[in-house]
């Protein structure tokens, strides 16, 4: 599975990751439209190989292997959600970059 950038990076957008990568599949780049506006980074799953080149350079230890992501970054997105990043949707989860929502309980 896909390495994935949790919610530390909001803000921080460091991008030794990105110098890292040897496929560039860390998104926006600073030169890519977007960078400005954009909260974090992102890794794109397909483009992922797998390699873990990017975690020990994060200095804010914000990237997971996809099975290794720690539930407090976990959220199940709302099925009108149109804010997710391409990453977010190809991984069937949302990273969790507010506080969670009540979610109802299951009856």
């Amino acid at each position: 599975m896909a390495y994935v950038i949790a919610e530390p990076c909001i803000g921080t957008k460091d991008t030794a990751c990105v110098d890292a990568c040897p496929v560039d599949c860390i998104h926006p780049k600073k030169d890519e439209a977007g960078h400005g506006e954009a909260e974090q980074l992102f890794i794109d799953p397909v483009e992922c190989i797998d390699c873990g080149a990017c975690v020990p350079v994060c200095p804010v230890s914000a990237i997971y292997a996809g099975d290794d992501l720690p539930e407090k970054c976990v959220t199940v997105p709302p099925a009108s959600s149109t804010s997710n990043t391409p990453a977010e949707v190809s991984q069937g989860f949302k990273l969790n970059s507010q506080k969670p929502s009540s979610r109802p309980q299951a009856t």
